[in-house]
Formats: C-alpha cells, structure tokens, sequence
C-alpha cells in the first residue's frame, strides 16, 4: 500500500519558555499533537509550531535537522525568516 505522502519533514516550534525544539516527522500535524509526551517538550507546552520544511527521504530531513541544531538560536531565527519570506 503506498503513503498517500512520502515526503519527510524538518521542524521547528517554540517552546512557552522561548525555547526552539527541531525534530524531523512524516506528519507534521500528527507529530505536534503527540509533543504532549515528549522528554523536552513536556515541560514547555504549549509549543507552537514556527517553521516546516519538506524533504523528499527521511534521510534529508534528518540531515537539514541534524544541521540546523547546529545552529545559534540567532542563526536558527534568520534561517526561518529566510526561508518563510517571499
């Protein structure tokens, strides 16, 4: 049976404390509603989610994730803004 979307996911949503956390999903949607359980973000709900970029593998999502935690927060910030304006 194939994925109705087989496209991959890097993240980013900020925390209620300011924090950025950067994850890598298949389905975003799904993944922010199960963020209630997760180790990080569940002392720092709500999270909102302030950047989404799509990948054609799970590989390249998990390597721009792996990249981008590299990142300053400040780099982190123009990245987003970069890529968010048209």
């Amino acid at each position: 049976m194939a994925e109705k979307d087989s496209k991959a996911y890097m993240y980013v949503v900020e925390c209620a404390d300011g924090t950025l956390y950067t994850g890598y999903t298949t389905d975003v949607e799904r993944r922010l509603k199960t963020h209630k359980g997760a180790k990080y973000t569940r002392a720092r709900l709500p999270v909102k989610l302030i950047y989404s970029e799509a990948f054609d593998s799970k590989s390249e999502a998990m390597s721009a994730e792996a990249l981008f935690k590299k990142k300053s927060r400040e780099k982190k910030l123009a990245y987003i803004k970069e890529h968010t304006e048209k």
